[in-house]
């Protein structure tokens, strides 16, 4: 099945109001940013989607990518690990006023409640966080003579990635560390969009070489020249321009 989709718009048209998100990335690394922008000009066009619960593993940087999404308005929570990262002025803004709220999963749990959604695990046991706030309300357990907090899996409507090579039936391979949460996240979603820098035909990856098998991904879109978030917060860009 060819999952190639031609543009931007199309890869984000499929999300609406309410829905989970999974966004890849770590920090900048591997962070989907063309997708995300292309998902905020839908919201600028239509007004949707909106209310979204987002999972990423921090709350972005500056005022483009995931930061812009936070501060366009689209998110009503965000899941993540690391919140205070180099510059997150939005959401920090936006969480002290109130108008955003903040699950705080410590990043090892994080990674393993996705990967947990994607294998159909509903709950698993951590001693990470037993005894802190994070494990209030949680059950506890005992296990040779330690205890355990139990953590729910995390599934997703959508997932957005960034990959480095995939082919048109949505077999990827990823470039370093850009790998991060991107194969667990795909793992874990309904629908999996995935912006590649390059597009392949089928066979042009050694199957030795596949990351994440083309079965859990739905649509891919190809971005030739990626925009890194480094770059962008350097140039102090903002998303979109005319919000300046």
């Amino acid at each position: 099945m060819d999952k190639t989709l031609h543009d931007l718009a199309t890869a984000v048209a499929g999300i609406e109001d309410g829905m989970t998100v999974m966004i890849g990335g770590f920090g900048g690394s591997g962070a989907p940013i063309e997708l995300i922008h292309a998902l905020i000009d839908r919201y600028r066009e239509t007004g949707h989607p909106k209310n979204l619960t987002v999972v990423n593993n921090n709350a972005g940087n500056g005022h483009v990518g995931l930061a812009a999404l936070i501060e366009a308005g689209m998110v009503s929570k965000l899941i993540c690990s690391f919140p205070r990262s180099a510059d997150p002025v939005v959401f920090t803004e936006l969480y002290l006023a109130g108008k955003i709220e903040l699950e705080l999963v410590p990043q090892g749990t994080l990674a393993e409640r996705i990967r947990a959604g994607g294998a159909g695990i509903p709950a698993f046991y951590t001693p990470t966080s037993y005894g802190t706030d994070l494990a209030q309300g949680k059950p506890v357990a005992e296990f040779e003579g330690r205890s355990y907090v139990q953590e729910r899996w995390l599934k997703a409507d959508y997932t957005l990635v960034k990959a480095h090579l995939g082919d048109r039936l949505g077999n990827l391979t990823y470039r370093m560390a850009a790998r991060n949460f991107g194969p667990l996240m795909c793992m874990a979603a309904a629908n999996t969009i995935v912006q590649v820098s390059r597009l392949v035909e089928p066979g042009g990856i050694d199957p030795e070489a596949v990351v994440t098998p083309g079965i859990f991904v739905q649509g891919v879109v190809e971005v030739p020249n990626p925009t890194q978030e480094e770059d962008l917060n350097r140039a102090k860009a903002v998303y979109p321009e005319v919000s300046q």
